[in-house]
């Protein structure tokens, strides 16, 4: 399965052969939920494999990249015409290159000034040629991966590199989407995950929230992904925000406005995380078969009270680990210990009926 995104903290593609390994004994799947869909790998992989998928996560790109990839549009060449028009355009200095462009001589910047002009020219001729949604998300997907090529960072946009980076010099240039033929009807939902679960069902729901990060002084904007991503939001809202900060932070993404309960690295009066109570209630309104859970060794929960959690609610049928040093996969069902050897960073795969 050939999926395409953006560098992404979050993503899963590396352990999409573990997830299809672990859902390939069970029968009866049909309709699938990605609910906390990010870049959208998993999505994608799903709907390549012939499932009925639906998509949801509460950001705009994400939206966008679901659109993209999930829902029927116009044939390739329909679309290269445009990309080709859009590659041509003359950049000129605009609100991207006022806040994100910088000079060869500058640093703390996500981009070189030639691409943010481009960036700038390109935007606004996408926003001025009207076209339906769903044509839009292919041309806004191709701009934000030809961003994401060309970038000054480390894969998010709280902070910048000191130095520019080798790909930065590159020339911002939009290319197709690597679109995929559709087998089944597919959903994509943009909002919070539990209107996702009201009033639907489905055999397997796949569930990767963020969890928090379980260093305590790492400030919150650091495991809150609006923050993370703000400037994939404004290049697919176009709204020119107020912005805040060396970063040039969309005011919208501050820790007191954009919190998310699955993001909360604060505790009940009982001694519980708030995001681990969120997941107990998603776990029990969720109307799925199957569910699956993603979790990294980096997360607050420890692995008691997710399998507390779980079995609440129905039979856990297997854990499997990701030992990314390794690059191996073995069962964790005779240790208590998130951590992998020599504290190299895990990845857990936790599999419900319910």
């Amino acid at each position: 399965m050939l999926t395409e995104g953006i560098k992404y903290a979050g993503s899963k593609l590396k352990i999409l052969p573990y997830i299809f390994q672990i859902i390939s004994e069970i029968e009866g799947i049909d309709k699938v939920l990605d609910g906390f869909s990010g870049s959208t790998r998993v999505s994608q992989a799903f709907a390549q494999s012939g499932y009925s998928v639906t998509s949801n996560d509460i950001s705009a790109w994400s939206e966008v990249l679901a659109t993209c990839y999930l829902l029927p549009s116009q044939p390739d060449n329909y679309f290269q015409e445009i990309i080709n028009y859009l590659n041509n355009l003359p950049g000129y200095d605009g609100w991207f290159t006022e806040h994100y462009g910088g000079n060869q001589s500058e640093t703390k910047k996500p981009f070189q000034i030639k691409n943010t002009r481009k960036l700038d020219a390109v935007r606004d001729e996408i926003e001025r040629l009207n076209l339906p949604w769903n044509e839009k998300c292919v041309l806004l997907t191709s701009l934000i991966l030809a961003l994401d090529k060309v970038d000054n960072t480390l894969g998010h946009y709280v902070a910048y590199l000191s130095k520019w980076s080798k790909r930065s010099y590159n020339d911002l240039y939009l290319t197709l989407p690597k679109r995929f033929p559709l087998m089944r009807e597919n959903y994509v939902l943009s909002g919070d995950v539990f209107d996702a679960v009201k009033g639907r069902a489905f055999d397997l729901a796949y569930f990767d929230p963020p969890y928090g990060s379980n260093n305590d002084k790492m400030p919150p904007s650091r495991v809150r992904y609006a923050s993370y991503y703000h400037f994939w939001t404004t290049v697919i809202r176009n709204d020119q925000p107020e912005l805040f900060g060396k970063a040039n932070r969309r005011e919208d993404t501050r820790d007191d406005v954009s919190a998310s309960v699955f993001e909360d690295y604060k505790k009940t009066e009982s001694g519980r995380f708030f995001a681990l109570e969120a997941l107990r209630q998603l776990i029990k309104e969720t109307n799925t078969h199957y569910l699956l859970l993603s979790y990294s060794s980096g997360g607050r929960a420890t692995k008691e009270q997710l399998t507390d959690v779980i079995s609440e609610f129905g039979r856990l049928k297997e854990i499997k680990k990701i030992d990314y040093r390794k690059n191996v996969m073995s069962s964790m069902r005779s240790t208590n210990k998130w951590t992998c050897e020599d504290d190299s960073h895990c990845e857990y795969l936790f599999l419900m009926e319910k």
